[in-house]
């Protein structure tokens, strides 16, 4: 008898991730307990002014996860319906802080459910203890020198310190 090929539950996590953050890691640890692989696809945003390259993104999110050996970390700038086509994945992890994060939320999983009904979107509360966190909030500490060491890894913090002491000196010399 012929054994039946089992088909691997494959679910894609979302994001800028400028930078990752230790919210964006508990979804990301918690997910990936729930899923055969997860594909964690950063968002190439030619409309943003990231921080961090999506290469530089992509490398501190994989330092993050190192860990983690069915999370995979990947890039996208299409509609992400289509990237999920292209990976053969059927669901989206979304990350809920807040109730205006879930207004938002539910509008993007109705438009993606819209454009392919084959798409679901599973929402994740965070840990309340991230429910203040973000990526933005980060930045601008680290830009006015404050300690981010509990918000992120400590090669992000390394990372996000080398970033603005090279802006500073950047502006220095203008």
């Amino acid at each position: 008898m012929k054994a039946e090929a089992t088909l691997q539950r494959i679910a894609v996590y979302p994001g800028s991730f400028d930078p990752v953050t230790l919210g964006h890691l508990d979804i990301i640890h918690r997910a990936a307990k729930q899923f055969d692989k997860l594909i964690v696809a950063v968002l190439n945003n030619t409309s943003k002014n990231p921080l961090f390259t999506v290469e530089e993104r992509k490398q501190l999110l994989r330092e993050a996860t190192a860990d983690q050996p069915n999370v995979e970390i990947d890039s996208f700038r299409d509609l992400l319906v289509r990237y999920m086509r292209s990976v053969d994945a059927r669901v989206i992890v979304r990350g809920i802080r807040s109730v205006t994060d879930f207004e938002y939320e539910l509008q993007l999983a109705s438009t993606n459910r819209h454009l392919d009904d084959e798409i679901e979107t599973i929402f994740m509360t965070t840990n309340p203890k991230f429910s203040y966190l973000s990526s933005s909030i980060v930045k601008e500490i680290a830009q006015f020198e404050g300690k981010v060491g509990e918000l992120v890894p400590s090669h992000v913090e390394q990372a996000l310190r080398q970033r603005f002491r090279e802006r500073n000196q950047a502006g220095e010399r203008r």
